[in-house]
C-alpha cells in the first residue's frame, strides 16, 4: 500500500467514519452539551443525518443522551487512551516536564500539531495559574498563537507550511497577536533557524513561553516542548540565558531515551 493521504473523492476513503468522528469532535470545552439541531448546525449536516450518527454513538455507549440533549460519554475517553497507549514514550516526557517544574516552578507542556491547533498530550502544572482556560491533556490551541505551534510549524516541509499559510485564519486574541500571513511565515523561518520559538502575549494577556522540538533517538520528531510564564514574572533574558538552555538539555535527555 502507497503512503498517501486520501481524499473525500477516493473511493476507499469512508464518508461514514469521517462524519462520526466528526460529530464527536463537535463536542468541546464551550459545548460539551448540545440538542440534534446544534450538532447538525455545528457539523454542517442536516438534522437527519445528524441524528443517525448520534443515535449510533449513542448505542456503542460513546455519546448519552439526557432528554434532548447530548454528551460525550466516558467511553470516548479510550480514544485518546488509545494514541497514549500507543506512544509508550509519553511516561519518560511526563517525567522530564516535572522535572522542569520542579526545577523553576513554571508550568510545562508537550504538543503535537494536528491540523491548525496544538494538542496537549502531556502537561505538568504549576502551581499558579497564567490562563483563564484549564490547560490539561487534550486541550487544542490555535498553532499560530503558541510556542509550541510555531515550532512544530517550522518542522514541517516547504509545500505543507504553504498550504497551511494559504488556508490558516489568523484572528487576533490580543493587541500583540499576529494577523498578516506574511509576517507569520517570517516568524516561522526564524524559528527554524534558531531552533526556538518565544511567544510573547499573543494568544493571552501576560502568557509568555518558550517551546524546542523534540526527536527520538532515530531523529523523528515527536513533538513541541515548552515552559510557559508569566510575562510580568519572567523576562526574556531569564528565557534566553536559564529556561532555553534547561529546555534543550531535556529534550537531549528524551532522545537519548526514547527511541
Amino acid at each position: 500500500m502507497q503512503d498517501e493521504t486520501l481524499t473525500p473523492d477516493d473511493r476507499d476513503f469512508v464518508t461514514a467514519l469521517a462524519s462520526g468522528l466528526e460529530v464527536i469532535q463537535a463536542f468541546d470545552d464551550e459545548t460539551p452539551r448540545m440538542t440534534l439541531s446544534e450538532v447538525a448546525a455545528k457539523t454542517d449536516m442536516n438534522r437527519a443525518r445528524a441524528r443517525r450518527f448520534l443515535l449510533t454513538l449513542h448505542a456503542l455507549g460513546y455519546v448519552r443522551k439526557q432528554q434532548r440533549h447530548f454528551e460525550l460519554a466516558p467511553k470516548a475517553l479510550q480514544l485518546g487512551y488509545a494514541f497514549l497507549s500507543a506512544n509508550n514514550y509519553r511516561s519518560v516526557i511526563q517525567q522530564y516536564l516535572e522535572d522542569i517544574t520542579d526545577e523553576i516552578g513554571e508550568s510545562s507542556s508537550m504538543g503535537v500539531l494536528d491540523g491548525n491547533d496544538v494538542i496537549y498530550v502531556a502537561r505538568s502544572s504549576a502551581k499558579h495559574r497564567l490562563m483563564a482556560i484549564t490547560l490539561s491533556v487534550g486541550t487544542r490551541l490555535p498553532a499560530a498563537y503558541t510556542s509550541m505551534g510555531r515550532v512544530l510549524l517550522s518542522q514541517l516541509p516547504d509545500d505543507e507550511l504553504a498550504r497551511y499559510l494559504e488556508q490558516v485564519k489568523l484572528e487576533p486574541h490580543t493587541e500583540r497577536s499576529i494577523t498578516d500571513t506574511a509576517q507569520l511565515r517570517n516568524c516561522i523561518e526564524q524559528v527554524r533557524q534558531q531552533g526556538y520559538s518565544i511567544v510573547d502575549q499573543e494568544l493571552d494577556p501576560g502568557l509568555r513561553s518558550l517551546a524546542v522540538p523534540a526527536f527520538d533517538a532515530n531523529g523523528k520528531l515527536l513533538g513541541a516542548i515548552n515552559i510557559s510564564t508569566n510575562a510580568a514574572r519572567i523576562d526574556f533574558d531569564t528565557l534566553t540565558r536559564s529556561f532555553l538552555p534547561l529546555l534543550r538539555d531535556k529534550v537531549q535527555l528524551i532522545q537519548a531515551h526514547v527511541s
